[in-house]
């Protein structure tokens, strides 16, 4: 809450701390608080930047749940949706809805086409790493990779033969941005998250059993090649309707769930809302950080955690190789 209330704080116009709760108990329970505020803080504090901070949230804490759950099902630290290609696959799909298909069903139309396209492109992975006998966790990965290089050329494509007036756009969306946030979007985001995220909590004790090893879980009766495309399917659908949202945001599913087994170990009942926690709150900061370093300019929020991500990329290549 603490960094929530920052995050609406902060920013090319700083509002006090006071003003901004002020400003939310006014539009929770009106009368509840008197308005001293211009209209134009309010808007600024109710209109534009809480949505934008609860976007965070809940990007960084489906992203972050994401990471953790493949790293389970794969057995490998380096899984993550960046790096397996499935929001490549989420990209590609909203691409195609806002360059060429049109809003054909309403607002529902790009998270459709995203999660249509990262479910596609996890399918592709998958295949990939069947056709090539790529069965070990390592090899999954680098197959992600080659399949994230292919769909991302193919999003590119859809851009080069877009509309040149609205691929501006559609190029800085790409970059990761939080900045068309609405309140009256936030509900898919959340009722994804809510719904996918409690039922892979729920399977906490399976991805605990998963991450020992497939004849393990075999042996407990697991169906462990069903219930490893469930979790692909579940996290390309958080993937699919995050990137909708917020375009490319990688590494916070990389990042967060190692930091958080630092703190309280690998059981996944405490791990996947811990994760989720850590990565709403590191997403949050992430923001502070692209709104503010160039203010009152934007930058977009992918290349803070890309810079981030890539460091401690490195960082955890050199702690497995040691």
């Amino acid at each position: 809450m603490v960094s929530l209330s920052i995050a609406v704080s902060v920013g090319a116009v700083s509002i006090p701390l006071e003003t901004v709760w002020g400003i939310m108990m006014h539009k929770i329970a009106p009368g509840s608080v008197a308005a001293e505020w211009s209209v134009g803080r309010e808007a600024i504090v109710w209109d534009i930047r809480l949505p934008r901070a609860i976007l965070a949230c809940l990007v960084g804490a489906g992203l972050a749940t994401v990471g953790a759950s493949l790293q389970a099902v794969t057995r490998n630290p380096l899984a993550d949706p960046h790096l397996l290609g499935i929001s490549a696959g989420a990209a590609f799909g909203a691409i195609l809805a806002l360059l060429h298909t049109g809003l054909f069903i309403g607002l529902l139309t790009v998270p459709l086409l995203a999660f249509g396209g990262s479910l596609g492109a996890t399918l592709i992975v998958l295949a990939v790493s069947q056709f090539a006998s790529a069965t070990s966790a390592d090899r999954l990965v680098l197959a992600g990779v080659a399949v994230s290089f292919i769909v991302m050329s193919a999003a590119n494509v859809l851009i080069f033969l877009g509309d040149p007036r609205a691929t501006h756009t559609v190029v800085f969306w790409m970059l990761g941005g939080l900045g068309l946030a609405q309140w009256d979007q936030l509900a898919y985001p959340a009722v994804v998250l809510l719904c996918c995220g409690a039922y892979l909590w729920l399977k906490s004790g399976i991805l605990n059993v998963m991450t020992v090893g497939d004849e393990t879980a075999t042996t407990l009766g697991i169906p462990v090649a069903r219930f490893r495309l469930t979790v692909f399917v579940i996290g390309a659908l958080i993937t699919g309707v995050m990137v909708a949202f917020s375009g490319i945001i990688g590494f916070v599913g990389l990042m967060i769930p190692h930091i958080v087994r630092l703190l309280v170990g690998g059981d996944y009942r405490r791990l996947l809302p811990i994760c989720a926690l850590g990565g709403a709150v590191f997403l949050v900061w992430a923001d502070i950080i692209a709104r503010t370093i160039m203010a009152p300019d934007d930058m977009p929020i992918g290349i803070v955690t890309g810079l981030i991500g890539g460091v401690f990329f490195v960082w955890l290549l050199r702690r497995r190789l040691g």
